[in-house]
């Protein structure tokens, strides 16, 4: 618990983070990387170009600040952030890097009035948070069996081509076998190496959801190609480059976005783009473990071509007796029902309406994972049809914005 000395300053920098928050952060990563160049390699240099991981930082420092006698507010997202710490290897001895550098961006841009009482407040909030991230780390990677940064071999076993932009990839041990256990909705670091133009030898990591059902002997990552570098850099040489035989450094599965499949509450799976693919991984241990429960799954694509994984959908029907399948085409016709899928295509984005007819709102348990625009617009249709926070999880695929907490 933050001192009564701290939480005063703590609480008067709320409206100072809220102006001038983005300045910090991004002064943070400049100070850091420059000092600490290796970094870069745990970084998403991606986020970092389009600004997203610092405007994502700078919405988790206001957020503390703002609920920072509010616990119970906290601990989902520093759930989120524990395990996207152990899937890129975060250690102890980053937290004394970090903190120096975020107190010495906040003394930067805010000058004067960074008071020596202001910034020794922040001192005791960071080392209170770093010291709860540290605890939970430790504790997470004691679960998962693998020490902080691990990364194991994988050989790819075969590649399968997913509409227009994507593709799955097959991966196993050197000794044929499923590298290990995870849960549906959980995922994964890849790592690409690379050598830049001064020669230096380059890292990057990046996470993909795991796209089939546990209990398969191998793991499955379905890819989308992403326009423009860096940010597509790794996912767009898994989509052209990798073939059977090749080797991948990949970590264990980390991600807290696992549903219960237990109980016969509705389901309802929402999701956009190429956040299916958490959402295929939670349908079919669905169909496995209780396929009598009601579940609605929901997925808006820009048209057929770039539909992916629609063939797994198909197949979980086929157990599930009272599975109800919505597809959105941006670009598409109207109406298109199959009878051997109980599906109906809409031309447009996904509204709510066809979505949550007939399921009961008091009782569903919703996902939804899809770009940030897509989980903001399903965010308040949910929230306005009285679907309660609680019931309400998401995955983001890259920085969140912690719009809930603002």
């Amino acid at each position: 618990m933050i001192s009564t000395t701290a939480r005063p300053y703590i609480q008067a920098s709320v409206p100072v983070l809220r102006e001038h928050g983005l300045a910090i952060t991004t002064r943070f990563y400049a100070r850091m990387f420059e000092a600490h160049p290796e970094l870069r390699n745990l970084f998403n240099m991606g986020n970092q170009a389009s600004g997203a991981q610092q405007q994502s930082l700078a919405a988790a420092v206001f957020a503390y600040a703002a609920n920072i006698d509010n616990a119970a507010a906290l601990t989902p997202v520093l759930d989120r952030i524990v395990h996207k710490h152990a899937a890129v290897g975060i250690k102890p001895s980053h937290y004394p890097i970090v903190g120096r550098h975020l107190l010495g961006a906040i003394g930067e841009v805010l000058g004067e009035a960074a008071t020596p009482e202001l910034i020794a407040a922040w001192d005791e909030a960071y080392w209170l948070l770093a010291g709860e991230l540290i605890a939970a780390e430790a504790r997470l990677y004691q679960r998962t069996g693998a020490q902080p940064g691990q990364l194991q071999p994988l050989q790819v076993l075969r590649t399968e081509r997913e509409g227009e932009d994507t593709v799955s990839i097959y991966l196993q041990t050197a000794q044929g076998t499923s590298p290990g256990t995870f849960l549906p909705g959980q995922y994964v670091s890849v790592a690409m190496d690379w050598t830049d133009g001064a020669g230096a030898a380059c890292r990057q990591l990046r996470q993909y959801s795991l796209s089939d059902a546990p209990g398969q002997p191998w793991w499955r990552l379905t890819i989308k190609r992403e326009a423009g570098t860096p940010a597509g850099q790794v996912s767009n040489w898994l989509n052209d480059q990798v073939k059977a035989g090749d080797v991948l450094p990949v970590s264990a599965a980390y991600g807290d976005f696992t549903p219960v499949l237990e109980g016969d509450a509705p389901l309802v799976l929402l999701s956009a783009g190429v956040g299916i693919t958490p959402m295929v991984s939670v349908l079919k241990a669905q169909s496995r473990q209780n396929p009598a429960r009601p579940v609605v799954f929901a997925h808006a694509a820009r048209d057929a071509a770039q539909q992916a994984l629609l063939a797994d959908v198909q197949e979980a029907a086929r157990h599930m007796p009272r599975l109800r399948t919505v597809l959105f085409h941006e670009q598409g016709r109207e109406h298109d029902a199959h009878q051997d899928l109980a599906h109906t295509t809409y031309r447009g984005r996904m509204t709510l309406e066809p979505v949550l007819a007939d399921v009961d709102l008091a009782q569903a348990q919703v996902l939804m994972c899809g770009p940030l625009p897509f989980m903001r617009a399903q965010w308040d249709g949910l929230r306005h049809q009285g679907v309660s926070a609680e019931r309400i999880h998401r995955e983001v695929f890259g920085p969140e914005l912690l719009d809930h907490l603002l």
